[in-house]
């Protein structure tokens, strides 16, 4: 059973994979507080009350980080508790099979090259990946399977943060979709410019990156991901699949390009 563990600045997610097909998975907040021997608590006791994993051991760790002293703390975590396990941790040296075409290729996040591996493996180049999560981020991936640049905005919940934090009379609401774009009343106010704004910021963004990515009109696949995407899936007509995995799958991979398969 190989465990993957993705690291972001606001949620940590974990899959257990057997084979290919993610039979596990979990989110907990991403704590930076958290020692090596709090998150092998936490872990361990995800592990454990899940009824899918009776008897069953971890043969492979896999995992990314966007955040330093999370990563240092999972590192640790590894040594002293999966010691016997092979590991693979996303960071220079590891094999990714991703060349990244950037000025300075160490300054783009580890998830980012990772979603970039699993959008080509799972459905070709070229493809832009929109990963809805603490940032909303997009990332171009050429038709010869090269991270090629992308683009970062401010994420959904910072958005709402920022408004209810600066706006006197705005109070932070539940983001689902209101009755009509013309809201009448503050709550569906603030729902239709998070909603509907975000969905046109990522239909304009990608439409632009698209025409540089591939000038010729090749087909470009845009692949959501992100534990946010569903709130703005219905409304952006550029999104073509939603894959919630796609950062695990991608780690997965990364973890047979360098332990072999075993």
């Amino acid at each position: 059973m190989l465990l993957t563990i993705d690291v972001g600045n606001t949620h940590t997610v974990l899959g257990l994979f057997e084979g290919e097909e993610v039979i596990e998975h979990w989110r907990i907040n991403t704590d930076a507080r958290r020692t090596a021997d709090e998150i092998a608590v936490v872990l361990q006791g995800l592990v454990q009350q899940s009824p899918l994993l009776a008897d069953t051991d971890i043969a492979g760790i896999a995992l990314c980080s966007t955040v330093p002293s999370v990563l240092h703390e999972m590192r640790e975590m590894c040594r002293r508790y999966y010691g016997d396990v092979p590991a693979v941790i996303v960071e220079p040296g590891v094999k990714t099979g991703v060349p990244v075409r950037m000025d300075n290729p160490k300054e783009v996040g580890s998830d980012r090259i990772v979603n970039a591996l699993a959008a080509i493996h799972l459905y070709g180049g070229p493809a832009i990946v929109v990963d809805f999560g603490t940032a909303t981020t997009f990332d171009a991936v050429s038709a010869r399977g090269e991270y090629v640049g992308g683009a970062i905005a401010p994420g959904i919940e910072i958005s709402v943060d920022a408004l209810s934090s600066r706006g006197a009379q705005l109070h932070k609401i539940e983001l689902v979709r209101p009755r009509s774009v013309i809201a009448k009343n503050t709550v569906e106010a603030l729902q239709s410019g998070i909603i509907f704004g975000f969905a046109g910021q990522v239909d304009g963004i990608v439409e632009r990156m698209s025409r540089e990515l591939a000038p010729d009109a090749a087909d470009v696949t845009v692949v959501a991901t992100g534990g946010l995407a569903p709130l703005v899936l219905d409304e952006a007509s550029s999104i073509d699949v939603f894959e919630p995995w796609l950062t695990l799958i991608g780690l997965r991979i990364i973890y047979e390009r360098n332990i072999g398969g075993s």
